[in-house]
């Protein structure tokens, strides 16, 4: 009798549930002052990535670290990036006020080094990142740590004015958290230097190879000495990661934690298919909820229409793509951060570099094109450990694509037929948010980027102003006004003084009134109206001599009142010409055109001293703003040439300009337009 095979196996033993103990940070290495600053924050214990690669790392060690997305790898290389370019070696026999002491000595140092002649700024950490959001977010970690080792930090990518990045680095920033593209264009206008690089870090090594970064990035290490410590965080090795790991990283240590496409244990993933008819009104079902979630499209037309549909049907929601200017990305994403907008729309732009906590649901509205993107998206939610939830939704021409992407990605999960009414997905949006009407975002967050204002976004809520440090923490500072008032003055210094009309001062009421105003500082005006005002006083100057003039040629006709009746028909037939045209008709009615004739006929000389004298006057008195009517040109005076083609003749133009380069345009035998019709003014 055969025997039952599920009989005569031997029943499988229950494998043994290993716990994992959590490791302190104090446990391994990590400094006191650092210890005080994740205290602070809420972080004790190690992630383990973390635990991994942090001995390694503060030894000096090269480390190549690999893990998924939201597994801790920034802190893993944060920590040792501020303790060992911190001027104060800790060890276990230091106080804390020795430690200070050690630190203020560093700064003074380094302050007269600073203002020394021939200084040039030359960090001494660096981190390489693919994208501007994941420099700020790594700043933002950085901070904390680099202040307490008595460290400066900067951020150095594209998209922004040099100005502030170069100030930044003469103040004598330590680390430099840079966009490869950016950071090479400083190093060509020696803006910098990289000889002094102690520690470097590559993030995100593999979306910078997707972008193609690598040659910079492999310029931009072949400026940095040898010996200095190298630390890689990757996903993958792939693109051409592996071949900088061989070139720069001298016996690198590898630490591998998860699958580089492995999803999280805390992450639950939904796929819903959903007809094109019904698309739009699941989305909106899906962002009705309170917690906070991000959309993802896969065009930046696409999140610019959904954020802007969602907004007007009472869900506040902010976009970020790459049509936007840093200034706004920045604005956005804090708006999505300080509640202000719990839907977040945005391209793969923000698949990396996002860290924001409490995300509860990640949608992706139009399934990724890669398997790679869509763990990075789905990255965006159950980070640290948290839960999330992700749905893909899937219409019907898309379910292959979709199949094969997904079991790429390692996803088993069974698609599922929905409506906006379905309880799946009700279930996800959970309770719904109450609608908000009329939201904009300048409403929710001040104008100006938050980032480059004293205080950061809480600055920029109250008015500019920066915190205090010390004992009284919770005051404000505001802006010194005589440094502004400073500004202003050299901003306007061209601009002739309240009050004074060609070196003679103005005495009258409302020349008072300004300087008063302007003496007493009670009334602070913007720059446009202060620009006004200052040449109000000398436009009432020039009106009050016209009349003056016009009253005195009235007079001296040999008939005074068949005169000033004579120049009043001229001005009331000439009304609307505008007052220019009207005193030049004037003039030239009473000989002043027979005397600029005879003045040609005497020579160079007497025309020189005319031009010196009335003419120039009146010169200055018509180009000031005059508008219409015949002029006589001269030779020193500037033109006003209107072109009043029409635009589709300028772009055609432009477009053959373009196409011809430097060539001569070909000759239009058949063309009717004999004179190209510009008027000058």
């Amino acid at each position: 009798m055969p025997r039952n095979p599920q009989t005569s196996l031997p029943s499988e033993a229950p494998m043994p549930v290993v716990e994992v103990r959590p490791v302190p940070f104090r446990e391994l290495g990590v400094p006191e002052p650092l210890l005080r600053v994740l205290a602070a924050d809420g972080k004790t214990d190690a992630f383990p990535i973390q635990a991994d690669t942090l001995p390694d790392s503060l030894s000096g060690r090269d480390v190549l670290g690999r893990g998924r997305t939201g597994s801790g790898k920034t802190l893993a290389f944060c920590i040792p990036l501020a303790a060992r370019l911190c001027a104060a070696p800790w060890h276990d026999r230091m106080t804390m006020a020795d430690y200070r002491r050690l630190i203020k000595q560093d700064r003074r140092r380094r302050h007269d080094e600073r203002v020394a002649d021939g200084f040039l700024p030359h960090p001494r950490g660096l981190i390489l990142v693919p994208t501007r959001e994941l420099a700020n977010q790594i700043n933002d970690v950085l901070a904390p740590l680099a202040q307490m080792s008595g460290l400066e930090t900067t951020t150095v990518y594209g998209g922004v004015r040099y100005s502030r990045q170069a100030r930044d680095l003469r103040a004598g920033a330590d680390i430099v958290v840079a966009c490869p593209g950016r950071l090479e264009d400083l190093l060509r206008q020696n803006m910098l230097t990289l000889a002094d690089v102690e520690v470097v870090v590559l993030d995100e090594a593999d979306e910078m190879a997707d972008m193609g970064f690598l040659p910079p990035v492999k310029r931009i290490l072949g400026q940095i000495r040898p010996d200095a410590q190298h630390m890689l965080f990757s996903a993958t090795l792939d693109h051409g990661v592996d071949g900088v790991v061989r070139e720069f990283l001298r016996d690198p240590k590898t630490h591998s934690v998860d699958e580089p496409t492995a999803a999280s244990d805390t992450m639950t993933q939904h796929v819903f298919e959903v007809a094109k008819s019904d698309k739009s009104e699941v989305v909106r079902v899906l962002a009705s909820g309170k917690g906070r979630r991000i959309l993802f499209t896969r065009t930046k037309f696409q999140a610019k229409k959904l954020a802007k549909s969602l907004t007007h049907n009472g869900i506040p929601a902010a976009e970020l793509h790459g049509n936007l200017s840093q200034n706004q990305r920045d604005r956005n994403l804090a708006a999505f951060e300080n509640g202000a907008a719990n839907v977040l729309v945005a391209t793969d732009v923000a698949a990396r570099g996002i860290d924001i906590s409490n995300v509860e649901l990640v949608v992706q509205v139009d399934p990724p094109e890669d398997p790679k993107s869509f763990v990075h998206r789905s990255g965006r939610t159950a980070r640290a450990g948290r839960t999330g939830d992700v749905v893909t939704l899937v219409m019907p021409d898309q379910r292959r694509e979709a199949r094969r992407m997904l079991k790429a990605a390692g996803i088993r999960v069974k698609s599922v037929e929905v409506r906006h009414e379905s309880p799946e997905v009700l279930a996800l949006m959970g309770e719904r948010a109450d609608a908000v009407n009329g939201w904009s975002l300048d409403q929710a967050q001040p104008a100006g980027n938050p980032r480059r204002t004293r205080g950061g976004a809480a600055g920029a809520s109250k008015g500019g102003g920066r915190r205090r440090r010390g004992r009284n923490a919770d005051a404000w500072e505001l802006p010194d006004i005589a440094l502004e008032a400073e500004a202003d003055a050299k901003a306007f210094a061209h601009l002739p003084a309240d009050g004074v009309i060609d070196g003679t001062v103005d005495t009258s009421e409302a020349a008072s009134r300004d300087m008063a105003a302007s003496d007493g500082g009670a009334t602070r005006l913007t720059p446009g109206k202060a620009r006004r005002r200052r040449h109000e006083p000398r436009r009432g100057a020039e009106a009050e001599a016209g009349a003056r003039g016009k009253a005195g040629e009235g007079t001296s006709a040999s008939d005074g009142k068949s005169g000033k009746s004579d120049g009043n028909a001229k001005r009331g037939g000439q009304r609307g010409k505008g007052r220019k045209y009207v005193e030049r008709q004037e003039r030239l009615a009473q000989g002043e055109a027979t005397k600029e004739r005879r003045s040609a006929d005497h020579g160079r000389a007497d025309r020189t001293d005319r031009r010196d004298g009335r003419d120039m006057a009146d010169a200055r008195g018509e180009r000031r703003g005059g508008a219409g009517g015949r002029r006589i040109h001269r030779k020193d005076e500037n033109r006003i040439v209107v072109d009043e083609r029409s635009e589709d003749v300028k772009r055609h133009e432009r477009r053959m300009a373009a196409r011809r380069g430097n060539a001569p345009a070909p000759r239009r035998h058949r063309s009717k337009m004999h004179k190209v019709p510009f008027r000058t003014r």
